[in-house]
Parts: structure tokens; C-alpha cells; sequence
């Protein structure tokens, strides 16, 4: 039995594809709604920054596209160094100036999810991220419900 040569070369293609049976996750469909969106947008406005929007409602500043050919997905494992605060100042987490935080990034929220990937390896970008895209009405450990996170992160590596 004959088959097409492209057969061929699909089924080359995918039997020597890197199978991941341990990442499910699925892209968020999450948007912030208008009025954390315009909170979001009146915090960066009174930085006087220019912060560009992601459709999905959370803002980004880059600082530095990073030079590295990796780029995250969700089912990549991230290396950072980061800092978290909310909109008063207040420092919530961080990495400490040497140290790092490896995780699958699928396992974070949403707007690390979005975010993290508009940047190579060694890059490093500002989030601000509304509710919706991080805890929402939730509280989580010292970060109050509803509150508007900035994240500062550089990305280290991708896996």
C-alpha cells in the first residue's frame, strides 16, 4: 500500500513532536471588566507612564525585550526574579536580589500568563494587572480583595 508523501512527512513530523502529557491548561478567555480596566489606566496614568493595554485588560510596560529565543507558554516552566506590590507601595512578595521562583506558568494568574510571554529570555517587563486577571474578590494572604497588583519581573529562563 502506497501512502502520500505528505502522510509521510505528517506522521514523521508528529511521531517526533515532544509529547507533554502533564500540561492541560488552556488559554484564558478572562477580560477585565471596563471599570478595573479604567482603574488600571487612571493608576499608570498618574505615573505618567506609557503603558500599552493587553485586549484582555491588564497593562504592560517592557523594559527590556530580552535577547534569548525562548519565548513562555503555558505548559513552559519560568525562571524570574520579581517583585509584587500593590498600587499603595506596599511589597507583598518578591524574589530576593539574588534568588529566583521557577514555576509551569500555567499555574499563575492570568496576567502573568498574558504578560510573561511579550518577552524573551532575559527580558523584563511591568505588570499592572487588574482583580479579574490576578485574585479578584478574593483575598490572598496579605494582598487585599479587588486590588490592582504591579508585578516587576525579569525572565531568567524558559524550560
Amino acid at each position: 500500500m502506497k501512502y502520500p508523501l505528505y502522510l509521510i512527512f505528517l506522521f514523521a513530523i508528529a511521531s517526533c513532536a515532544k509529547k507533554n502529557d502533564q500540561c492541560n491548561f488552556l488559554d484564558s478567555k478572562t477580560v477585565a471588566p471596563d471599570s478595573e480596566v479604567n482603574a488600571v489606566h487612571a493608576y499608570v496614568s498618574s505615573l505618567g507612564l506609557n503603558a500599552l493595554q493587553d485586549p484582555s485588560g491588564f497593562f504592560y510596560k517592557i523594559k527590556a525585550q530580552g535577547t534569548g529565543q525562548e519565548i513562555a507558554n503555558l505548559c513552559t516552566n519560568v525562571t524570574v526574579k520579581y517583585k509584587g506590590r500593590l498600587t499603595n507601595g506596599t511589597i507583598f512578595d518578591s524574589t530576593a536580589t539574588n534568588n529566583t521562583a521557577t514555576f509551569q506558568l500555567g499555574q499563575v494568574i492570568v496576567g502573568w500568563q498574558k504578560g510573561l510571554p511579550l518577552i524573551s529570555t532575559g527580558g523584563s517587563i511591568t505588570l499592572f494587572v487588574p482583580p479579574s486577571l490576578a485574585y479578584g474578590a478574593n483575598q490572598s494572604g496579605p494582598i487585599p480583595p479587588n486590588s490592582i497588583l504591579v508585578f516587576d519581573i525579569d525572565l531568567v529562563g524558559v524550560k
